[in-house]
């Protein structure tokens, strides 16, 4: 499949495109304007285009599509909407203008039910509203929620839904897996869960 990945040089996404390799599939970094590529793995397709002013042709060919980018954590309130929200919005939007098969959705733990008091209210409510646009939009999808994010590779070992413990961590490189996996396993089809790493 033709995948292409929004956040791709970012520390899940470019673990994405690594897995994606290795599945078979042909990835398609999406990125900015003097992005760093050199990350990236050796031979990765790219194609320009930022979560705050897409090209309307940016998923064009593409079977497939992951959101694995984000705002950051110490960015304003106003980006955090821009990316997350409206630009997670706009990408969903081309990717059903396109023809996609189907949008595998990063999101975090907290956005299906996000609390106002939160530290994190701001970007809970952005994460829930851009995962109920990708629910509402007629695509299939895949929506993975996970807990509190490592930097750590994983062991591949990982529980989903109801059962995963608020307090505890998910490796990228386990979500990243997970990710890549949702692109084309149909048990991802129209599923949204939480995740952990066990």
């Amino acid at each position: 499949m033709q995948v292409l990945v929004a956040g791709a040089t970012g520390n899940t996404g470019r673990r994405v495109v690594e897995k994606l390799q290795r599945l078979g599939h042909h990835p398609i970094a999406l990125i900015r304007e003097g992005s760093d590529t050199s990350i990236l793995p050796r031979g990765t397709t790219t194609r320009h285009g930022d979560l705050t002013d897409l090209p309307a042709e940016a998923c064009n060919g593409c079977d497939s599509v992951v959101f694995a980018a984000g705002s950051g954590g110490d960015t304003s309130a106003e980006m955090t909407e821009k990316v997350d929200r409206d630009g997670a919005k706009a990408l969903i939007d081309l990717a059903k203008h396109a023809g996609v098969s189907k949008f595998v959705m990063l999101s975090t733990i907290g956005a299906d039910n996000p609390k106002p008091d939160s530290d994190l209210a701001h970007y809970l409510q952005a994460k829930h509203d851009a995962d109920e646009h990708l629910m509402r939009s007629g695509l299939d999808y895949a929506i993975l929620r996970p807990v509190r994010l490592t930097d750590g590779d994983g062991s591949g070992d990982m529980l989903f839904g109801e059962e995963v413990d608020l307090e505890g961590i998910a490796a990228r490189g386990d979500v990243a897996a997970t990710l890549a996996d949702a692109v084309s396993n149909p048990s991802w089809t129209d599923k949204a869960a939480r995740m952990q790493s066990l």
